[in-house]
């Protein structure tokens, strides 16, 4: 039914559960397993470090570096439990990268950590709502 998984993955408590889920039904499913990071832009005050010129730089590699290693550690997770994932650092807006991902990639199911939201409208505007909303394949939320 679901040969090829893919997971939104960042630092998150919630993301961590995803995680855990996602490799479970790998393992359980014998499916392929896509571990997704979407790559942030640097916080908006950091246009002032460009007047720096080499703090830029500096800002850049550890965001890079920072990325590489919440990678690194998705995969070594997975490794584990004897899943060798697929892993990548994607860049965009958030919904419309791992949209897009899930596209070109033929995913069958989007595993998602799920946020408690305190206000019904609050969960309208979330990325997770977003993504149930958009993605071209089934969604499964875990809390």
């Amino acid at each position: 039914m679901f040969r090829k998984l893919a997971v939104a993955y960042n630092q998150s408590p919630e993301s961590e559960r995803a995680l855990s889920t996602a490799i479970q039904l790998a393992r359980t499913l014998g499916a392929e397993l896509h571990i997704i990071t979407v790559v942030g832009d640097l916080p908006a005050y950091t246009a002032f470090a460009v007047v720096g010129g080499e703090t830029s730089r500096v800002l850049i590699d550890d965001q890079q570096k920072f990325y590489e290693a919440l990678k690194d550690k998705a995969r070594s997770l997975a490794s584990i439990h004897g899943i060798e994932p697929h892993s990548h650092l994607i860049e965009g807006r958030e919904v419309h990268a791992i949209v897009d991902f899930l596209r070109q990639q033929k995913a069958d199911l989007l595993v998602l950590g799920l946020h408690q939201r305190d206000f019904y409208i609050e969960r309208l505007w979330s990325t997770v709502y977003e993504l149930a909303q958009e993605a071209p394949c089934s969604v499964l939320g875990v809390h």
